[in-house]
């Protein structure tokens, strides 16, 4: 299949960038190579629908469209989900799973569309100020390849229920799927120039969007490195940034529990996405009591999992994004395990029928100094670390001794300690007993360097909103006399 450019409710553009499924190097469709020229195209058409129509102001219809693209997709979930795993490797399963979130959270945001209350008070006898929650304008959303079913819902579906118009630039990887997903809206009510697409192989596109002044806010999730680049290109149009970033979540294991049962789902905690999701477990610390049963454990858990093409269905971890990722991300794990204090699993590439795909198998090392390059830095891909701590405050500290503010999780039987430890850690989500757990109905984002605002729930319409005062001098009745409190 082959994708397009979408702007002002036509296809355009000529395919001729490969989409190609990491699983085995196959080619799976085409689509066009933009930049500046369509990105320009799509920000006025989404500037148009947002001045020259009611599109704004009509609840009840982007409730309709919503709602109409929730059902689309529903009758295209089992299509999406195997093309899904084309493109970005993930198990099936895994695709089935991120189809039905993302269906679920469009249907959340429009029944929010018909409701996004101001208030009114009074702050002075006769003057009455009214507080309205307005579309912030054109929302310009980057979203990344790992996950691009839900990282394109959470910000496009606020968006969209706010009042914002919008133009979106998917991944490389992944643009035939983001293109599918998008496609679905000619099923709807959705007016011409709404929603618009550009695909790209590189950069200028994007950077078209961050750095125009008639785009007004910024939707984008990866990296720590490519949010400051924004921030910065950002900066002279002073627009609103919706960022999340990078991520490096501790779990904090104490002694209470299943050691072998806890291992089991952290070693799934680590390798979701082939370890290639912002909020996988990276570094697993545990109480020196249950380290050794923990090593033997976790070890046996990682190395007991089946690598394979995301399609078969007893796949457990598949490939990773493309070719040139898993080359980056083998020499750091390959740094990692020269410079750990011990190697307890060492991943490789495989040989034989999966050679020809770009399948890394977990790495697992033990390392006491938390300042060490790979406890600190995010190594996106199947790699976690284990220390131990012997106190809870050994545990806070090391968690803590970041500059990443994402995600964490605490394992214990304790529930005064796990809430204890859910206040004092310094992330944006802490589960209990859990991990990798999110919703539609909860927010999440992150402290520090792991971005700006909020995704999911209710407070996600704020990073496409603005809060508008107005005041009116209404005045009093007449023969109304002024008392004075005493």
């Amino acid at each position: 299949m082959n994708a397009q450019h979408w702007i002002s409710g036509t296809w355009s553009g000529e395919p001729c960038a490969d989409s190609i499924n990491p699983a085995d190097g196959t080619l799976i469709g085409k689509f066009p190579d933009g930049g500046t020229t369509e990105a320009g195209a799509a920000i006025a058409a989404a500037r148009h629908v947002f001045e020259r129509t009611t599109w704004g102001h009509d609840a009840r219809l982007r409730q309709n469209v919503l709602l109409a693209w929730a059902g689309a997709l529903e009758g295209e979930r089992e299509a999406l989900a195997r093309l899904l795993t084309a493109e970005n490797g993930k198990p099936i399963a895994q695709a089935r799973g991120e189809i039905g979130a993302a269906i679920s959270e469009v249907r959340y945001y429009a029944g929010l569309a018909r409701h996004i209350p101001g208030h009114v008070l009074e702050p002075e006898p006769g003057t009455i100020s009214t507080i309205l929650r307005e579309p912030a304008g054109v929302a310009a959303i980057i979203v990344p390849w790992n996950a691009p079913a839900v990282l394109l819902v959470r910000s496009l579906a606020p968006a969209l229920a706010a009042g914002c118009t919008a133009v979106v630039k998917a991944a490389a990887q992944t643009t035939l799927f983001t293109a599918a997903m998008l496609r679905l809206f000619e099923r709807t009510g959705l007016p011409a120039g709404a929603v618009n697409f550009v695909c790209e192989t590189g950069y200028a596109a994007s950077d078209r969007l961050v750095r125009s002044h008639d785009v007004d806010v910024v939707s984008f999730t990866g990296s720590t490195a490519t949010g400051k680049k924004i921030m910065i290109a950002a900066a002279d149009s002073v627009k609103k940034l919706s960022l999340e970033l990078g991520g490096k979540s501790c779990c904090l294991v104490f002694d209470d529990v299943d050691t072998e049962a806890v291992a089991k789902r952290l070693a799934l905690a680590a390798t979701i996405i082939s370890g290639q999701q912002c909020t996988a477990a990276r570094r697993i610390l545990v109480h020196e009591a249950i380290a050794p049963q923990m090593r033997r454990h976790l070890t046996a858990a990682l190395a007991a999992f089946r690598l394979g093409p995301g399609i078969e269905p007893d796949t457990q971890i598949g490939p990773l994004i493309d070719y040139p990722t898993r080359a980056a991300i083998s020499a750091l794990v390959e740094r990692a395990c020269d410079e750990a204090d011990s190697v307890l699993l060492r991943g490789a590439m495989p040989t034989g029928a999966l050679a020809r795909g770009a399948f890394l198998s977990p790495t697992l090392v033990e390392h006491s100094d938390p300042d060490a390059s790979f406890c600190q830095e995010e190594i996106f891909g199947p790699f976690a670390t284990l220390e131990t701590f012997a106190t809870e405050d050994e545990a806070l500290a090391k968690a803590n001794n970041t500059v990443f503010g994402l995600s964490a999780s605490v394992w214990t039987q304790q529930g005064e300690r796990a809430m204890r430890l859910a206040r004092a850690l310094r992330n944006g989500t802490v589960w209990v007993n859990d991990h990798n757990r999110l919703f539609a109905e909860a927010e999440t984002g992150g402290y520090r360097q792991s971005g700006l605002g909020r995704l999911h729930g209710y407070d996600a319409l704020a990073d496409f909103t603005e809060l508008k005062h107005i005041c009116i001098q209404a005045g009093v009745p007449q023969g109304t006399s002024r008392v004075c409190a005493a």
